[in-house]
């Protein structure tokens, strides 16, 4: 797996196979997490160091989709994708991972009493599908993709409150959505159980979004999908997903890319494979022939006594690669077609050409034949 200069390995960073499951890899995280903490270690740069490099690999390793990339690519298709870790500061990490282990890791586990504002959380991201042929992803193209999200109730403009009525400051918390509860020198901060952090308590729920304050809608757009995409590939639409629910950012469309089969070409990588069959007297004698290409056709030379099976590579006739300049290369492979059906003029040449090479035993076909009888005198 490829790694970017200073960067160590993510699992390496977390002590954890790279079959780890998801619970074993957040106890490794919860116990570097514990080590490194800025209050367990005040003033050491080194820890804090250690701090952010374990958090930065539990973020990757703790997404499915994340992890899944940094299987395959390494940090370079974290970076390449815009999916790598976003942290520019400790409170980023507080921020991230403060509800994973209720608060305790991240608020006062140590007795300071570090606080810090609630930030508006990101919005949920939505998925979708979009289908190219092969032509359209090896050029840069547009496409309007349809998906689902949901949108702010238009009955009770998203507060999930019957109209007429509104929420009311929850009681337990006294509208902070956070309750504190000390023991010693510990001080525990978790999520208020009564409204689960919304601050709020809806007594009266809106009819037609039942109290989520959000109602579906289906929304089209259209997207540039650049040139060069594969299958399993994603086209990352940012804020087109649905709203936050306590005033952050829209969350992001992410669109994945999935390429129909060609009847001609098959891909390997940036690299185009396609098939071509020639007669035999093209192959014995030589010949020039058309291949189909994705910019059109092409004529490609044939030597004489071409073998079937044989690959002639043509450069920069493939696909584009998306992460960088260039193309791949159409390679065509070449099969001797025999043909099913022979008109008598056809069969009385071949069975001359038959008896003459009796006579005539080419040295591939000498050499089998040697080789042959030699298998068959040792038995």
């Amino acid at each position: 797996m490829p790694t970017m200069a200073g960067k160590r390995d993510y699992y390496e960073v977390l002590g954890v196979d790279r079959n780890a499951s998801e619970k074993q890899i957040a106890e490794a995280y919860r116990k570097l997490a514990l080590k490194y903490h800025p209050d367990r270690n005040p003033g050491d740069e080194e820890a804090v160091a250690k701090f952010k490099e374990a958090a930065e690999a539990f973020e990757v390793l703790n997404d499915p989709e994340k992890r899944a990339i940094y299987d395959r690519y390494g940090h370079a298709g974290l970076e390449g994708r815009g999916v790598g870790p976003q942290f520019h500061d400790i409170n980023d990490i507080f921020q991230a991972f403060g509800d994973i282990f209720g608060d305790s890791l991240f608020e006062g586990l140590f007795g300071t009493g570090r606080s810090r504002r609630r930030r508006p959380h990101k919005g949920a991201d939505v998925h979708c599908e979009v289908e190219l042929s092969l032509e359209e992803a090896a050029r840069e193209t547009k496409k309007t993709i349809t998906f689902r999200r949901r949108e702010y109730c238009p009955t009770c403009d998203g507060s999930g409150a019957k109209p007429g009525t509104r929420p009311e400051v929850c009681r337990y918390c006294g509208g902070r959505g956070q309750v504190v509860q000390s023991s010693g020198i510990f001080s525990i901060q978790t999520t208020c159980p009564a409204c689960r952090g919304a601050g709020a308590v809806i007594r009266e729920t809106c009819p037609t979004c039942r109290g989520e304050g959000l109602v579906f809608r289906e929304v089209s757009r259209e997207v540039t999908i650049p040139a060069g995409v594969d299958n399993q590939m994603q086209v990352h639409i940012p804020g087109e997903g649905e709203p936050s629910p306590d005033g952050g950012p829209r969350g992001d469309c992410l669109c994945a890319i999935r390429i129909r089969p060609h009847p001609l070409f098959r891909r390997q990588g940036s690299h185009l494979l396609c098939e071509v069959p020639i007669s035999y007297p093209q192959a014995a004698l030589g010949a020039t022939i058309e291949v189909p290409t994705l910019d059109g056709p092409r004529e490609l030379e044939i030597p004489r006594g071409t073998q079937s099976g044989t690959q002639f590579t043509l450069k920069g006739l493939g696909m584009p690669d998306p992460r960088r300049r260039g193309r791949g290369n159409l390679i065509v492979e070449v099969k001797i077609e025999v043909p099913q059906r022979l008109t008598p003029e056809h069969e009385r040449l071949l069975r001359e050409l038959a008896e003459l090479e009796n006579r005539h035993v080419g040295p591939e076909r000498k050499s089998f034949f040697g080789k042959l009888k030699e298998y068959f005198q040792a038995g």
